[in-house]
């Protein structure tokens, strides 16, 4: 069974083996910045591959505090989980080989998978698609980093906006079965200081679409109960606090947010 076999089916059965399945890693990812594994899960006959992200293998970052990226993880999928749209794969912070870390389901994405995010010929831009930036290669020929007028994105988007995500680079956007996308890497948000980085720029100042409006009303008052006190074991009562404050203006300004110009609107490399 694949891992989004498992996630199609029950994500309650999908968190149990995250939680409880025998952790056997098969490899390190090594294009991650900080120490990612890809390990497979079993449980009662049931299979799954997963991204471990031990605390660990956490690279310093003078901005959040040390060991704290795997509870951020955690923290981006239990508000995904809450605002109904599941963006982010189910994960769980679970102790393995290389002692405690995020435990992520993997997404297998189809072979057959359409780009939503990436740099085209400037000239070229495909219908229905931003250009958010301008980019020149090797040889001088003009592209743009683009992403598509999706209404998937535009949900990623808000999330976005709500867990402060500094690095959502193109490549973090997954696409998984069932004509679904999932956001990855989530372990730099919820500083408490604005640091929103993304791609998906696209949709800055227009006004939010009605869903996205209803999901920040129900995580406004999710918040002050069962989701405040889950986010409050990974985080700070000050980042949770901030949630709850990029919610309210978010919901207030009825619009998506505008790149800033006080720091970097884009993360590094943008893909």
């Amino acid at each position: 069974m694949t891992s989004s076999e498992v996630q199609r089916q029950d994500a309650s059965a999908a968190l149990r083996l995250l939680c409880d399945g025998e952790l056997e890693l098969e490899g390190r990812l090594v294009d991650a910045s900080n120490t990612t594994l890809r390990a497979t899960l079993a449980l009662d006959g049931r299979t799954a591959r997963c991204v471990y992200k031990p605390v660990r293998g956490e690279r310093p970052l003078w901005d959040f505090p040390d060991g704290t990226l795997a509870g951020r993880e955690v923290s981006a999928y239990l508000v995904s989980r809450a605002t109904g749209w599941d963006l982010v794969p189910p994960t769980v912070l679970r102790d393995g080989p290389l002692g405690p870390g995020s435990c992520q389901l993997w997404i297998d994405e189809p072979d057959d998978a359409e780009p939503l995010v990436g740099f085209v010929p400037a000239e070229a831009v495909p219908p229905r698609w931003f250009a958010v930036a301008a980019a020149r290669d090797d040889d001088g020929a003009a592209y743009a980093l683009a992403h598509a007028d999706d209404p998937r994105l535009a949900r990623l988007a808000v999330l976005d906006a709500v867990i402060n995500n500094a690095d959502r680079k193109g490549g973090h956007v997954l696409a998984g079965a069932d004509d679904r996308i999932y956001g990855v890497d989530h372990g730099v948000c919820f500083h408490v200081e604005e640091k929103l980085r993304t791609v998906l720029w696209g949709w800055a100042g227009r006004q939010l679409p009605p869903d996205a409006v209803q999901v920040l009303d129900a995580l406004d008052g999710q918040l002050t109960g069962e989701l405040g006190e889950e986010l409050a074991e990974h985080l700070t009562l000050g980042e949770v606090a901030e949630v709850a404050a990029r919610v309210r203006r978010l919901r207030d300004t009825g619009r998506y947010p505008l790149p800033p110009q006080e720091w970097p609107a884009m993360p590094w490399p943008p893909i």
